[in-house]
């Protein structure tokens, strides 16, 4: 008796009385041995299904999700309502052709001056080249894509010789590197490139096809039970621009951890410090393009995964709105948190990747009636006034819950600089039931991961995924039907929330993550490693986007007092990623001095 308790209809909370609660995740760190231990124990009937009892019991989930009565109605997937139009954009047709939005993406950018980066001398801050760069370049003769693929594949040699290792690529051919770049050379020898991004070198995510490469999401078997036959839409889409595809990019097991821990190919490591991880799953893309070897990359998040290694590895992530991109040709196709991004190393970057890639599955436009996608017009002489004019929502105890101060000071910093630059107002807000949103993301997200791979599991595959991939399926498939629909309802109570919040703000501010770049435990990189703490400490501000839907980004805005990189996000509006943009544009201009020059950097472009 007495363990009942009723939740308010969300539109009589009052947020006066909402009170923050700083989160403390009840698990143990395990790693080596004691972590072999424990999922041979958790796997053991009855003594598992007590074990994962008692830490749902700890963390509270069994009195959220199974003794409280919530009176919203499921919500399955994201449901957005009608949003106002967005100003000063130039809209895109998602039913048209990717060079066709790619040129419209590049006429949204301010002009080019090749001066500021091909006149620059040993003295001049480091940057990294943009991807105007390499079209000048190849368009002036300045250098081939075959030349530069050339350096490209030499520094993935020696990244096979590095100690410690630093896996960058799962699946890798030179000779299709080549390949690729000899026929985007020959195109810009007869003055036709196919696009802006002709000739560009992009890694791929090792849980998205990209033909002939197999799909292996960081396993040692996916690609025997899925096999790839086609390219992902958003893969074709680039392939029609002239993108030039280097490999399936490293990645945590099946997404299923935001470290970028993986014992089965190596665990890739932070271009800033090698002994720190890049933080995941989306390890590889992330590094990749930290590491200078690529313009852009295309992750997944769920939970996170594209804003958090950008964030660990300085550089910028892009989380579109649900439904925006076809998840067609993933791993993780059927779940309502995931999406597919870009990862590159400017925003006017994944502006143009963005653009490229766009567009929405049929059955997403019929469910969910996205908006016209729109870019920001970076060019328009209104522009400005319309950054003035952004509303910028902070909760400042939520802001300021961070493993370190060096990472609220500095994202607090560009927060006063937006304000003293463009005029860009913070106004407080309160986010009620935070501690709801990360548990019902959890049994979301874990509950459709566990339905897809549950078949695999049973089916005699159980030893070969990693220990820590074991961990979290057995919390996962611990998860009953009434803890998934006691999810979906909160999702509608955080959606209702949200909606209120976005009447009086256009965007919502965050640090990306709670912490920087963990250090790797040595006994990990064989057998992985589980650790909540530092897990939640990585997801903490990037859930709500995912559960809810929402567009995001991460933008690198400077470094804590070791020198590794911090970000911030921008949360918008469904369907307004232009909004996110700009802002987004706004603060990389801010802090475009001084960059950190990654220890592992390659400059594959203009070769000392």
């Amino acid at each position: 008796m007495g363990k009942k308790k009723v939740m308010l209809p969300a539109d009589e909370v009052d947020l006066a009385t909402v009170k923050y609660q700083y989160d403390k995740i009840e698990a143990p760190h395990l790693t080596g041995f004691s972590l072999k231990l424990f999922v041979k124990l958790v796997e053991t009937p009855l003594i598992g299904s007590l074990i994962i009892s008692r830490l749902k019991k700890d963390n509270k989930m069994i009195e959220m999700l199974r003794n409280t009565v919530i009176p919203e109605p499921p919500m399955f997937k994201p449901e957005f309502p009608p949003q106002e139009s967005e100003s000063e954009v130039i809209p895109l047709n998602e039913n048209g052709n990717p060079e066709g939005r790619v040129e419209l993406a590049l006429k949204s950018l301010p002009d080019y001056d090749p001066a500021k980066s091909f006149i620059a001398d040993s003295s001049s801050p480091f940057r990294y080249w943009k991807i105007r760069d390499y079209a000048y370049a190849y368009r002036f003769k300045l250098t081939t894509p075959s030349i530069v693929a050339e350096r490209f594949i030499l520094a993935i040699d020696e990244f096979k010789t590095k100690k410690p290792p630093t896996p960058l690529l799962i699946s890798y051919d030179p000779e299709l590197i080549r390949k690729q770049a000899a026929a985007s050379t020959r195109r810009f020898e007869e003055g036709n490139p196919l696009s802006i991004l002709d000739g560009i070198f992009i890694a791929i995510k090792d849980d998205i096809d990209c033909c002939p490469y197999p799909s292996k999401g960081g396993t040692t078997f996916f690609h025997e039970v899925r096999p790839v036959e086609e390219d992902a839409p958003c893969v074709a889409r680039l392939r029609t621009c002239g993108v030039i595809f280097v490999g399936k990019a490293n990645m945590h097991e099946l997404g299923l951890g935001t470290t970028g821990n993986n014992p089965n190919h190596g665990t890739t490591r932070n271009p800033h410090d090698p002994e720190r991880y890049t933080g995941g799953s989306s390890s590889g893309p992330a590094a990749i393009v930290a590491s200078g070897l690529c313009s852009a990359a295309l992750g997944t998040d769920g939970g996170g995964s594209v804003r958090i290694p950008s964030s660990l590895c300085g550089v910028v992530g892009l989380k579109s709105t649900y439904g925006r991109t076809d998840m067609k040709g993933s791993i993780c196709d059927s779940g309502t948190v995931e999406i597919i991004g870009p990862i590159t190393s400017t925003v006017e970057d994944a502006i143009l990747v963005y653009a490229a890639i766009l567009g929405s599955s049929t059955a997403e436009r019929i469910a969910l009636k996205p908006s016209p996608p729109c870019l920001p017009n970076l060019t328009s002489h209104d522009s400005r006034d319309v950054l003035g004019s952004l509303r910028l929502g902070k909760y400042t105890e939520w802001f300021n819950d961070v493993f370190s101060t060096d990472i609220s000071a500095k994202c607090e910093d560009v927060l006063n600089r937006l304000l003293e630059a463009h005029g860009c107002k913070t106004v407080e807000i309160v986010v009620p039931e935070l501690h709801e949103m990360r548990n019902a993301h959890i049994v979301s997200i874990g509950s459709e991961s566990a339905s897809g791979l549950y078949p695999d599991y049973e089916d005699g595959k159980k030893v070969k995924f990693t220990l820590d991939t074991r961990t979290n399926l057995a919390l996962f498939q611990s998860f009953s039907a009434t803890d998934y629909v006691a999810a979906q309802s909160l999702r509608r109570r955080l959606m209702y929330y949200h909606t209120e919040i976005f009447k009086m703000v256009d965007v919502i501010v965050t640090p990306t993550t709670g912490m920087t770049a963990p250090l790797i435990p040595p006994a990990a990189l064989s057998s992985g490693e589980t650790d909540l703490q530092v897990a939640g400490n990585l997801m903490r501000f990037v859930v709500t986007a995912n559960l809810l839907g929402f567009p995001a980004i991460s933008v690198p805005v400077g470094y804590d007092k070791q020198g590794l990189p911090i970000g911030l996000q921008i949360i918008g509006r469904p369907w307004c990623e232009a909004t996110v943009l700009r802002l987004a544009a706004a603060v990389e201009e801010l802090c475009a001095e001084p960059k950190k020059k990654p220890l592992q950097f390659y400059d594959i472009l203009k070769e000392d």
